[in-house]
């Protein structure tokens, strides 16, 4: 008796896990056609951010940097000079970047002669965007530069900020 109640327990859970699975793989998200995106100007490339659709997109945000690996010292801080300017796809309602860059790189200027050189992705300031597993997030970065970035995720809590107020 035992036994088959444990066999009918085990048939249930796998019938489940394989609907579960099923449901989800048939499941169709239609992305968007990177062709519909102009070519890169001479001397920059394109970058493409795509991640995968999720039922909990709105709690997700990603920020994304442009910069380059490049041998630095051992202690400092450094950034890359530049700008990111959001252009718009016309016709389409889309939205794309254009990272522009002199090259020219910012540091704090502590002298620390004994640490060793470390390789490090100098970048410029992060751009935050919102999470959309149906969108590419698209960049064009000069030839010799990259994009990283990171996913943030929330609980989807909101909180309310305190009010201060003034004594009268």
């Amino acid at each position: 008796m035992k036994k088959n109640v444990f066999q009918v327990m085990m048939l249930l859970m796998i019938a489940l896990v394989s609907s579960t699975t099923i449901s989800k793989a048939q499941m169709v998200i239609d992305k968007i056609d990177l062709g519909i995106f102009p070519s890169p100007e001479k001397g920059y490339k394109k970058m493409v951010i795509e991640v995968p659709y999720s039922e909990s997109d709105k709690n997700k945000k990603i920020e994304f940097s442009v910069g380059k690996w490049m041998e630095v010292d051992g202690c400092n801080t450094f950034n890359l000079s530049g700008t990111l300017e959001k252009k718009d796809l016309q016709g389409w309602g889309y939205d794309y970047y254009v990272f522009k860059t002199n090259g020219n790189v910012a540091s704090a200027m502590m002298s620390c002669p004994d640490k060793e050189k470390r390789n490090l992705f100098v970048s410029a300031q992060p751009e935050t965007v919102r999470y959309n597993g149906r969108m590419p997030i698209v960049i064009y970065v000069p030839e010799a530069y990259d994009v990283q970035f990171k996913i943030y995720t929330t609980d989807g809590d909101t909180y309310r900020a305190a009010e201060v107020r003034t004594k009268k």
